[in-house]
């Protein structure tokens, strides 16, 4: 049997291009429904083409309004997912490469600052060295305009001063730690900064632990402990700088809740740290002359018989990656959540206390490694109960 076009009942038209929505349209009883034919014309019951009628051809117009819409919304929906989908791998791989930085730093300086230490025992004066290198990349990057020159009041500054006395003991100690006991050791004993946090908190700012943070804190002191016992360079002049370090930056924590300075627009926290790092060459820098004298100038150095170039090249990459390290911590900060950083300064902790032990090739028993570990991990477990705020009693 032969088809109608076949036989000449229709006569064959041009094909012409159909718009309309992908598939066809359901009708009554969810039947499908056959599209309609493009120019206004339509099927009839017999043999041929006649005109469609006006609501028709309404409806087609809308129809393909409709679809057009449709599409549009699709592609701009696709594009836009694309580019949030292009940002966010943006933001990731920034912020991957903020906390690499942040290792890096704190590993270059740490092995950097130690070798000094080694050959040139006079904490104070190498944290002076260090404050003035970071004092010059402060005033640098204000005057060129790379950091936003803060506007800062006098009381302001009065505020401040009490947080620049703490952190430049907290750093003056924590040298005079690296110069007397391993660098894994320093930082081991560093693990109990959560232990002096909840302790100065509940004792100045009334904030009271819950009972999990306190569990917490168990693994972190016993850990310390254990490895303070079968530490090979133990003695207790380092520790207990170590341990005044510990007390010293987290009374620069609580501090900073309890003055609750008013920032302007631009003392951001960079801006902050900068202002504080000022202040404490300014503070250090009478101290260093009045105990310890000048011991990093070329003649006395000479007459040491220490390699100029050397000790010089070395103190200004410690100095510099003293001052990058604590930046790109603030850079974190300012686009992680404080856990998320929390847990990322374990981490750190983590892979300065290994990258120190390799290139020192430290010994460590396995008794001492079992209590860092202890420690390290009751840190982090501090990090994540910390988060977990008590609910409020029903009234």
């Amino acid at each position: 049997m032969q088809s109608a076009a076949a036989v000449g009942l229709i006569r064959p038209c041009a094909a012409r291009p159909v718009v309309g929505c992908p598939g066809p349209r359901r009708g009554v009883g969810g039947l499908r429904q056959p599209l309609l034919p493009p120019h206004g014309l339509r099927l009839s019951a017999r043999i041929g083409l006649v005109p469609a009628s006006p609501l028709e051809e309404e409806e087609q117009r809308l129809s393909g309004r409709a679809c057009r819409h449709v599409a549009a919304a699709a592609a701009a929906g696709k594009v836009g997912a694309e580019g949030e989908e292009d940002g966010g791998l943006a933001k990731t791989l920034q912020l991957g490469a903020l906390f690499g930085l942040w290792y890096l730093f704190n590993i270059y300086f740490n092995i950097y600052n130690k070798q000094v230490l080694k050959v040139l025992p006079y904490p104070i004066n190498i944290t002076t060295v260090q404050f003035a290198v970071g004092t010059f990349i402060a005033l640098f990057m204000w005057i060129t305009g790379i950091l936003k020159r803060p506007k800062i009041s006098g009381a302001q500054l009065l505020a401040i001063l009490p947080l620049a006395v703490v952190h430049t003991m907290g750093n003056l100690f924590t040298n005079m730690s690296l110069g007397k006991v391993a660098v894994s050791f320093t930082h081991t004993i560093k693990a109990m900064e959560p232990f002096f946090s909840v302790l100065l908190s509940a004792i100045f700012l009334g904030e009271l632990p819950t009972p999990w943070v306190v569990l917490s804190l168990l693994p972190i002191v016993g850990g310390v402990a254990l490895a303070s016992l079968t530490e090979a360079s133990f003695n207790w002049a380092g520790f207990w700088s170590a341990m005044a370090s510990n007390v010293t930056f987290q009374s620069r924590n609580v501090l900073s809740k309890k003055l609750m300075v008013k920032k302007e627009e631009s003392l951001d926290n960079i801006n902050l740290f900068s202002i504080i790092t000022v202040m404490s060459f300014f503070l250090l820098a009478p101290v260093t002359l009045l105990t310890e004298g000048v011991k990093v100038s070329p003649t006395v150095l000479q007459s040491a018989g220490l390699n100029l170039k050397q000790i010089y090249t070395r103190s200004l990459i410690a100095a510099f990656c003293f001052h990058a390290y604590q930046q790109v911590s603030y850079m974190i900060l300012s686009r992680v959540s404080p856990v998320t950083h929390s847990v990322g300064n374990c981490v750190k902790r983590v892979v300065v206390i290994v990258t120190s032990v390799l290139f020192f090739r430290t010994p460590v028993s396995p008794i001492n490694s079992l209590g860092t570990g202890v420690a390290l991990a009751g840190v982090f477990l501090y990090s994540q109960l910390k988060r977990l705020k008590p609910k409020p009693k029903a009234a």
